[in-house]
């Protein structure tokens, strides 16, 4: 016998995500993935400046923040020919790691850990014991009994007083948790002091861009000026401070990120290695460009996709193509022009808010018609799963170095199989190791960038094409990227010198999607096909995998429906 459960709003995400599953012998049967606000953001930059599309849709998500900015220069820049000067490009750089670095730890301790950590559980564990095992794991200083015991307190208040602040709700005593109650005391431990780290990195924002969230961008380079001898100039004294910033997030990554990683995958590893795999396609549009934006050879993240988990080839990706990308609308609630059949390139692609048809329901979604705000991007008609995984597994199928050699080496470590990255846990794991190369790439692109203003060459702007009189009538430009949750790409076309039509295909459009016309899963509806689910009044393992995409609706809809309601069916956490 079969039952619908409703987990709605999925929590600890960023926006707002709607799953259905069918549940049948205590397993997903069948799932349902829905975004439930409307997608519009694209309609306001319409007839502005393309100079000036950055600074609106960077505002579509502050999670992410500075991708969609980055992603929206590189758009306006690959338009009209306009080349980012070397330390500019080296910059753009450092802010993409700087994000990296800080979603990815915000994204495992505040998002996904407990999922897999069991926050009251703490309560049984032995101080002494939890120090003995935090300091075998790392020589990270806060491990003493008495540092374990002040934590111990602090969740005991919480506890006590019946208010579980920031804890509640939660699954806490859920059999699918598996970590003992000292290896949980280290993880919260650790959970606290992921938010004291995470506001001390993305000062090297604040740094280039002038603030954070929404740092500043400009087409044709970076916004500020750097002069080693200049106090009104990014000087040695700001570039030092930077540096300092690049140590200590190594230093976090490596001695307690990694090592919680590894704790939590050596306990999980025996099942969830082999859960929530989902569809065998992988995009990645590369980034960290080490030399001109474009030239993909020089990326220290490839450009690439993996069909079918055969790791032989790398095909290559082309989004300028119309015959590549395409976004549809079969199961989304919009109106295309050219019927609900059709497949629309971004550059044709229409954010028409007069839909007519049955509005979203807010009890079981008719899920043979259209149930989602999200629309479905294909490549070749091939559904994609983007984000950290995809990259690293696009990476070991190029042979790239050193992300090969890091994953045969963890595997090894927790004595897994390669097929292990196509699951729940190798998602997670994936995100953790690529934090680790980000911290390392981080400070060789720094070390690059001193010694390109050793040599003098302070360039922060290219101004050659900034003048519209020297414009075309109209061009058509693609900026992509690597945000934290996978491939994102914006494309602009410039008519009378204004834009004259935007799109973007964001990270949670790819994975959040519902099925096409022919009926094929995108990523998290196939991830969720044949997950346990030992109470349905519990869903907690239908959130471990989906929180394994770390889910960001925001850049995928965004905006509420006209009448704003939904029904909580599950108290979720």
């Amino acid at each position: 016998m079969s039952e619908r459960i409703v987990v709605d709003p999925v929590t600890r995400i960023e926006g707002h995500l709607r799953i259905e599953a069918e549940i049948e012998d205590g397993r997903v049967k069948d799932a349902f993935s829905s975004g439930t606000m409307v997608r519009g953001i694209e309609t306001i930059v319409n007839g502005r400046d393309p100079r000036d599309a950055w600074a609106f849709v960077g505002r579509v998500c502050g999670v992410c923040t500075s991708t969609h900015s980055l992603c929206s220069v590189r758009a306006v820049e690959n338009a009209l020919g306009i080349v980012v000067p070397p330390s500019a490009e080296l910059v753009r750089n450092l802010m993409i790691a700087t994000l990296y670095m800080h979603d990815h730890v915000v994204h495992f301790y505040h998002l996904h850990a407990l999922d897999w950590v069991d926050v009251v559980s703490s309560l049984k564990a032995d101080p002494a014991a939890a120090a003995r095992l935090a300091q075998s794991l790392s020589p990270w200083p806060k491990s003493s009994e008495g540092y374990f015991a002040a934590i111990q307190s602090r969740i005991g208040r919480f506890v006590g007083s019946g208010q579980l602040g920031i804890f509640s709700n939660g699954y806490w005593g859920h059999p699918a948790y598996k970590l003992r109650p000292e290896q949980n005391l280290v993880a919260v431990a650790h959970y606290l002091e992921a938010l004291e780290w995470q506001k001390e990195v993305v000062k090297i924002h604040t740094v280039f861009g002038g603030k954070n969230p929404h740092p500043n961008f400009v087409v044709g380079g970076m916004p500020c000026s750097i002069n080693l001898h200049e106090p009104n100039a990014i000087n040695s004294e700001r570039l030092a401070f930077v540096k300092q910033k690049l140590d200590e997030a190594k230093t976090f990554i490596e001695q307690v990120y990694i090592p919680d990683l590894l704790l939590i995958a050596e306990a999980y590893k025996e099942d969830w290695s082999r859960i929530g795999g989902g569809i065998s396609n992988y995009l990645s549009y590369g980034d960290f460009p080490m030399a001109e934006y474009g030239d993909v050879g020089n990326y220290l993240m490839p450009r690439g996709i993996v069909l079918g988990r055969d790791l032989s080839r790398v095909h290559p990706v082309d989004a300028h193509s119309p015959d590549q990308i395409k976004e549809y609308i079969y199961h989304s609630w919009y109106a295309y022009q050219e019927g609900d059949q059709a497949g629309l390139h971004p550059f044709k692609g229409e954010t028409r808010l007069n839909y007519t048809g049955p509005k979203p329901p807010y009890t079981h979604l008719d899920t043979g018609d259209k149930y989602s705000w999200i629309k479905t991007p294909r490549w070749k008609d091939e559904p994609m799963e983007v984000g950290p995984l995809a990259r690293m597994i696009v990476a070991y199928a190029a042979g790239k170095e050193p992300q090969k050699s890091l994953i045969d080496d963890t595997l090894k470590k927790l004595n897994l199989p390669l097929e292990a990255l196509y699951s729940t846990l190798g998602r997670t794991a994936a995100r953790a190791l690529e934090t680790l190369l980000t911290a390392d790439w981080a400070l060789d692109i720094f070390d690059k960038l001193m010694e390109n203003l050793r040599y003098g060459d302070s360039r922060m702007v290219n101004h050659t094409l900034w003048s519209p009189k020297l414009w075309p009538d109209e061009a058509r430009g693609v900026g992509l990227s690597e945000a934290p949750r996978g491939a994102l790409a914006h494309f602009v076309v410039i008519k009378d010198r204004q834009v004259g039509n935007y799109q973007m295909v964001v990270p949670s459009t790819w994975n959040a999607s519902p099925r096409d016309a022919q009926g094929v899963l995108s990523a998290y509806e196939s991830a969720l096909i044949h997950t346990p689910v030992h109470d349905p009044e519990q869903p907690l393992e239908i959130l471990r995998t989906i929180h394994s995409f770390d889910p960001c609706l925001a850049c995928a809809v965004h905006l509420y429906d006209e009448e704003g309601k939904y029904v909580h069916q599950i108290d979720t956490f």
